[in-house]
């Protein structure tokens, strides 16, 4: 092996031999086990959030396929609707200087698949760089033939049974892109806005309590009032309750509306007065509707103000309850226009009672930008009520689980309140609605024309036109689960891997796509998509903070693998230099956390510590301290193998089942990763990840390396150690790391696989040419194994060298000096355990002798203790007395300060008599235990003192 450890030297070379031997695919063998990829914008490039869920689903993968499954990992991206078709617009005016209008739909949809073979598999080579053993080969796009049949199927069939219906309802708008967007799409700034007090003038004579002929309505949206249909005031608010069925008349407009009572209002928000404007606010609709009031819409999709108001009931239908007319001098004018215009009117006309700043949440478009407007459309919708009865069912009776459990509550939450989903969207990238009108604008719905006329029994001379309208991205996606595998045909894969064994999500989207999955895939198939929801939670920095461009803490996880230069920037991905505008701005992002640029660290450090830190259901504060210390580990591991290696290869570690012969340290290390294979296996089973690398970690380092390597050096060293004994540990060490590269390799898969290729055989494993360590069998644990008396003796023996090592350390003397070692107390265990294993303890603590003897006999000695064992070091001419009386008297202090507390613990008679007796006892024995180290302290104190 290699002296460094080299991660860019090996992983690409390892993932593309993978694939090229098909390890990905399903085995054919074993019990079924499938995770569907939650998939990835066609458009996108790997963020911190998908190399994090990517690393789990991988993890949870390998697991699986090691042991035994016949295992699937369905890959595919998302067409994504909006992303999409913004790219390649901004690329056509770039390159062409033109729009998608300029070339019309059909040519322009001939751009964008264009697009999608040249540059959409940017995020797919991102997925190989972290060792994503996803079947390539069952690649599936939410655009691809099979997949449009079969949403094709699924719109068809709802709405033949009334569950999919066209109406006029109030979505989210944006006014860029002139299409409904859905809730995810839209983002909340906090921004600094105004509030605006404006006179509603009274009608008929009204006055107020205090005899006002109007009432102050504060907003922060001046603009709409030219929608408004009502005045609101809340029920028990004595300011106003005379008021209620009395009238306003709308400034500006002249429109007669009624002052009605409700328990929206807050009475202590502005002046207890609210202004409802239904067609343009998502809470005045709901007012509206109790009130029986009518939509008025005064803007158009690009919101500038309308010339004549549109006015529907809540039906959809148009409405006369109020007059159309809105003043001309709005006419055309962009809704920021309107308001600075509407603004100076009211003044001009002594309706502006006054303004004041106010911090609001503004509602901006996560695509363009722009501040999104709730807007009355005609749009497609599905009527989940009858939907979501059984997915509830199927949460609570176990069908589903989720882990965490208390997401369940997140669930039911959305799911007991939800509303009719709007699936359409005004673009013309994406599944176009399968519905045609005829010149009348009525609607029939089917698979394709033909089929449209043949349904309906339409004449050959009825012209019709399909709908312009394109699906909601999260309609398709809501079918992944079964439609990637060849639903609405029975396919043998439907029947082999669905319902799937888990999902792996964020919490985030447990509406949008994991709850419309499970209604729509028991709608159609009748099974649950899966029976597990792993919820994760959030990557964010290590402040806390949510990752974005304009703070500047975006991490890029392809850079954390291979490093970046800031000052010499290239294309990881293409290996060209950037254009200087995105090295820059890239620069400028990295600079501030990283002055000095990023070290490579390989995508095994990365993965380890993305598992490290997933614990349950918690958002993630991504820390480079942990990426640079499993990088060490990664490091650690490749050392330990090199020493292995280095003591195994041409030398006979028993691959024949020779005879053997096991020392203390080699049993100890068997037993303790008998111990460590139930850990992972169970941790993995539970979602606890950072349990299982944790586990793993520990042992490695600490356990394997830092012990047992050093252990072993005694036996083959050892001139005089049998042939069989130093078989046994050859033996050992080869195949506990051979073990634990298996262990790992769910976690670290490239490092495992490069160490394997050379360890397996000196294991006694007889491989094929190809072999992989993918594909070898999952460690299980065997209790006849365990020793637990080697165990615990080597626990003592690392306490002793410990505490010898400590004694060192606090006397400042150099770690490979000779020392004399007096061992006082103890019992006939500790005489056994030093018989038996002094060989070790002078080795590994640098001793020049060691006895057992009685404390009068031992020298003026630095003291340490291994429970009643006395661990002596003699200090003549080795120490600082002054340095050692400063050590001893704090360590007094704190025994003297535990006594303390102790001692009023079992003064209280309360606790004395409610406390368990056996607790009791631990009390006094914890007593008894410090008194005695505070007499030994300070008979070695007054020792020193003596010197």
């Amino acid at each position: 092996m290699d002296k460094t450890y080299r991660p860019d030297l090996l992983e690409t070379r390892w993932y593309q031999r993978w694939e090229k031997d098909g390890r990905f695919a399903p085995s054919g063998h074993g019990q079924p086990y499938s995770i569907m990829i939650p998939p990835p914008n066609v458009t996108g490039s790997l963020h911190m959030g998908h190399a994090f869920q990517d690393t789990l689903m991988d993890t949870l993968v390998r697991f699986k396929r090691m042991q035994g499954h016949n295992t699937l990992w369905q890959v595919g991206t998302d067409h994504a609707g909006i992303a999409t078709q913004m790219l390649v617009e901004r690329k056509l005016a770039h390159e062409q200087g033109k729009s998608r209008h300029d070339l019309g739909r059909e040519a322009f949809i001939d751009k964008v698949w264009e697009w999608k073979a040249e540059s959409g598999g940017h995020i797919t080579r991102q997925l190989r760089r972290m060792g994503a053993s996803v079947d390539w080969s069952r690649e599936r796009f939410t655009m691809d033939e099979g997949f449009y049949k079969a949403v094709q199927e699924v719109f068809v069939r709802l709405h033949d049974e009334g569950l999919i219906y066209r109406g006029k309802r109030l979505v989210n708008w944006d006014p860029a892109l002139l299409t409904a967007i859905s809730d995810l799409e839209v983002e909340s700034f906090d921004e600094h806005g105004s509030l605006w007090h404006i006179r509603y003038p009274l009608a008929d004579g009204a006055t107020t309590a205090d005899g006002k002929d109007h009432i102050i309505v504060a907003t922060t949206r001046p603009e709409t009032l030219l929608g408004d249909t009502c005045v609101a005031v809340h029920p028990e608010d004595e300011r106003y309750v005379q008021l209620v069925g009395k009238f306003v008349e709308l400034p500006l407009v002249g429109r007669r509306i009624p002052i009605v009572k409700d328990d929206y209002v807050e009475r202590d928000f502005g002046t207890g007065c609210v202004k409802i404007t239904p067609a343009h606010d998502f809470n005045d609709y709901e007012v509206g509707k109790r009130h029986q009031s009518a939509l008025i819409n005064v803007l158009t999709p690009d919101a500038r103000i309308r010339a004549e108001a549109e006015i529907y009931d809540f039906s959809g239908k148009p409405s006369q309850a109020f007059g159309s007319a809105l003043p001309s001098a709005y006419a055309g004018l962009s809704r920021e226009e309107a308001r600075a215009r509407i603004v100076a009117d009211l003044d001009a006309q002594g309706l502006l009672e006054k303004v004041e700043p106010h911090a609001l949440k503004v509602p901006r478009g996560d695509r363009s930008g722009t501040v999104i407007e709730p807007l009355l459309t005609d749009q497609w919708f599905v009527a989940v009520e009858s939907l979501a009865k059984p997915a509830i069912e199927a949460v609570e009776n176990g069908s589903i689980r989720f882990v965490p459990k208390n997401y369940e509550n997140m669930y039911f939450a959305w799911m007991r309140d939800l509303q009719d989903w709007c699936i359409s969207r005004q673009l013309w990238w994406g599944h176009r609605i399968p519905a045609w009108f005829d010149e009348a604008g009525n609607v029939y719905v089917a698979r394709s024309e033909a089929q449209a006329r043949e349904k309906y029994g339409l004449d050959a001379d009825v012209a019709l036109r399909q709908d312009d309208d394109v699906l909601d991205t999260w309609f398709s996606s809501a079918l992944w689960t079964f439609a990637t595998l060849g639903w609405p045909e029975k396919t043998p894969e439907l029947a082999t891997f669905h319902p799937t064994s888990a999902l792996v999500t964020g919490f985030d989207i447990i509406f949008f796509w994991v709850a419309r999955m499970i209604m729509m895939t028991l709608k159609f198939t009748g099974q649950v998509p899966f029976e597990t929801v792993y919820v994760h939670g959030l990557v964010r920095d290590g402040q806390g903070q949510k990752m974005s461009k304009s703070k500047g803490n975006v991490l890029d996880p392809i850079d954390l693998i291979d490093g970046i230069e800031l000052d010499s920037l290239v294309d990881k991905r293409t290996g060209n230099m950037m254009q200087p505008q995105k090295a820059n701005k890239i620069a400028k992002a990295t600079r501030s956390e990283f002055p000095d640029g990023i070290e490579p660290h390989g995508t095994d450090a990365l993965r380890y510590t993305y598992l490290s830190l997933a614990s349950t259901g918690r958002d993630i504060k991504f820390d480079m301290g942990r990426l640079d210390g499993y990088r060490n580990f990664c490091n650690k591991l490749w050392n330990a193998a090199r020493y292995v290696l280095s003591n195994a290869e041409g030398e006979d570690c028993g691959q024949q089942g020779e005879p053997v012969e096991l020392s203390l340290a080699d049993r100890y290390i068997i037993s303790r990763l008998q111990q460590v294979e139930t850990q992972l296996t169970r941790a993995l089973d539970e979602y606890r990840f950072d349990h299982a690398s944790q586990a793993l970690y520990e042992f490695v380092w600490n356990e394997y390396c830092d012990w047992y390597l050093e252990l072993s050096k005694p036996v083959l060293w050892d001139d005089e150690a049998s042939l069989e004994l130093k078989r046994g540990t050859r033996r050992t060490l080869v195949r506990v790391l051979e073990t634990i590269l298996r262990l790992a390799h769910p976690m670290m898969p490239f490092i495992t696989e490069e160490i394997w290729q050379r360890v397996a055989p000196l294991a006694g494993r007889a491989l094929e040419a190809d072999a992989s360590i993918m594909t070898q069998a999952w460690p299980v644990a065997d209790d006849d194994k365990t020793d637990q008396r080697a165990v615990d003796d080597i626990e003592w023996l690392k306490q002793v060298i410990n505490a010898v090592r400590n004694i060192r350390a606090e006397m400042n003397i150099a770690p490979g000096k000779g020392l004399p070692l007096y061992l006082c107390g103890g019992d006939a265990e500790d005489r056994r355990r030093l018989a038996e294993n002094e060989r070790f303890l002078a080795k590994l603590a640098k001793l020049e002798s060691v006895v057992f003897t009685e404390p009068a006999d031992v020298p003026v000695s630095a003291l340490a203790s291994v429970g009643a064992l006395e661990v002596r070091v003699p200090m003549a001419g080795l120490i600082d007395k002054d340095a050692e009386l400063s050590r001893l008297d704090k360590q007094l202090e704190q025994q003297r300060k535990l006594v303390d507390g102790i001692q009023r613990k079992l003064g209280n008679q309360g606790f004395v008599a409610k406390a368990p007796a056996a607790v009791v006892e631990k009390e006094r024995a914890r007593l008894d235990e410090a008194q005695q180290a505070i007499a030994l302290l300070g008979d070695q104190r007054a020792k020193i003192e003596s010197l």
